[in-house]
């Protein structure tokens, strides 16, 4: 089975109520982990990739190991650029193999943000690729994505609706109150679900996409601390609330924290628990299966897409 877009998967997404997970991949074992997990749930997959974890694993070496999950596994999974800054990076992941790409031009004006994404979504719709752009500013960290709070902003429906007429692009990434990375919130997490509601309505069967959606789930978090980390006060998004923005309009919900915090805390435990250990094999291995673990628990409790493959 080849590499596919996401068209298919979030047309059945919308109208069963649940959403894909999209999971960032940095290195072999995490797609390994995710692919399992996928596999035994029996779950249509994303992988996605930063500009910056493309870099590091080599977009060669990259493309390749998807494909093998692919082979191996059987799923429908697609290869997605996330956070794309520029025509010219969509494109090269485009000639890659990439079966979605996103740009990211959120930073711009609004008419600056239309301009450059009909540009990304014309070349793409002539190789067969769908792509997911950005309307509105989420807060927070994540690889290169870098925002304030006070230069973060919700999505406004009515631009939205203009935005993707305009640009006639395939999925849209909103801002209804999650955040990049695991320090998330001061206080408790608020999604705005009216804000949801009224770019449905706008934009009736469109899939809609949210970002900085991990939940940081706070088993992780306390064993990354018992095993020597420090993060006091990391939180995410409710895994209530993100079930509820699936069971709407939103059709993909990434994923990408929680897989770190998974694969750190399973390392730190291994080396805690076994100090002599140089072999990577053996602590790189706990964190795949904690990967595993992590990715199960959101295909089956968050998004809803366990057995939709």
């Amino acid at each position: 089975m080849p590499l596919v877009t996401t068209k298919d998967m979030f047309a059945k997404a919308y109208e069963g109520g649940y959403a894909i997970g999209a999971f960032n991949i940095n290195n072999m074992e995490t797609i390994q982990g995710i692919v399992e997990a996928g596999k035994i749930e029996k779950a249509p997959l994303i992988l996605q990739v930063s500009s910056s974890a493309r870099k590091y694993a080599n977009p060669k070496y990259l493309t390749r190991m998807v494909q093998a999950a692919v082979e191996d596994s059987g799923l429908p999974i697609a290869l997605h650029l996330d956070h794309g800054d520029s025509y010219d990076l969509c494109v090269s992941c485009i000639k890659d193999g990439f079966t979605s790409v996103m740009i990211d031009a959120s930073h711009h004006p609004l008419a600056e943000n239309i301009k450059i994404t009909s540009q990304v979504v014309k070349y793409a719709h002539d190789h067969g690729v769908v792509v997911e752009a950005e309307l509105g500013r989420l807060a927070g960290v994540e690889d290169n994505v870098k925002v304030s709070e006070a230069d973060s902003f919700y999505t406004d429906p009515e631009e939205a609706a203009e935005f993707v007429e305009k640009t006639g692009v395939d999925s849209l990434a909103i801002a209804i109150g999650t955040s990049h990375g695991a320090f998330k919130f001061k206080g408790e997490a608020k999604l705005r679900f009216d804000i949801l509601e009224k770019v449905s309505e706008l934009l009736p069967k469109f899939p809609i996409v949210l970002h900085g959606a991990s939940s940081v789930l706070p088993e992780y978090v306390k064993m990354v601390n018992d095993f020597g980390g420090a993060m006091p006060g990391a939180k995410g998004i409710p895994e209530d609330m993100l079930r509820k923005a699936a069971s709407m309009a939103v059709c993909k919900i990434n994923v990408d924290s929680d897989l770190r915090l998974a694969f750190t805390a399973a390392t730190r435990k291994h080396f805690a628990e076994n100090p002599s250990h140089f072999d990577p094999r053996q602590y790189l291995g706990d964190g795949r299966t904690l990967v595993t673990e992590c990715v199960r628990h959101k295909l089956v409790h968050v998004l809803g897409c366990a057995g939709k493959a």
